[in-house]
């Protein structure tokens, strides 16, 4: 009898510490992540290397190509001066540009008042814009409502400065 309660001892000592490893190893989708939309227009090379990015980062995608990608900036209330090749929506926020993956995981936890992420242009080193051989540009994310904008977070290629 005392050997069989230790071996469920056992048992359930190596189930837990093995549903602990499960559950260190789960994709970051299965802890919550929600899932990004992403717009696209269809010759954009860029933005499916950000795409990646981001899938690389835990997050699902799902891309819409489209030729009319300045429609979908102006129904999402991108400012013209943040504008940028991708337009994309996660958790009620826009993500307008090269976004690195951790400033919208960020955005997603402390929930600011705001509309949603930019990075403006298409800063050389960004997520999606990397060339090998070029130095990586410093630039700003910005989160912006519908009437101001302000610094979320500076990076110097994917690197939070």
């Amino acid at each position: 009898m005392m050997n069989t309660m230790h071996m469920t001892r056992r048992s359930l000592v190596t189930s837990l510490a093995a549903g602990a490893l499960l559950a260190h190893s789960r994709p970051l989708r299965a802890q919550g992540l929600s899932k990004i939309v992403v717009s696209k227009d269809p010759s954009c090379g860029c933005c499916t290397g950000w795409v990646d990015h981001l899938r690389q980062a835990g997050f699902s995608a799902d891309v819409v190509e489209t030729s009319e990608i300045n429609r979908v900036k102006v129904r999402l209330g991108v400012p013209d001066d943040l504008a940028s090749c991708l337009t994309a929506e996660i958790g009620g926020y826009v993500i307008e540009g090269h976004v690195p993956a951790d400033a919208i995981k960020r955005l997603l936890a402390e929930k600011p008042a705001g509309k949603g992420l930019a990075v403006a242009g298409m800063p050389m080193g960004s997520p999606g814009m990397e060339m090998e051989g070029m130095v990586p540009e410093t630039y700003e994310v910005v989160l912006f409502g519908p009437s101001s904008h302000k610094t979320f977070a500076r990076y110097k290629g994917a690197r939070l400065l």
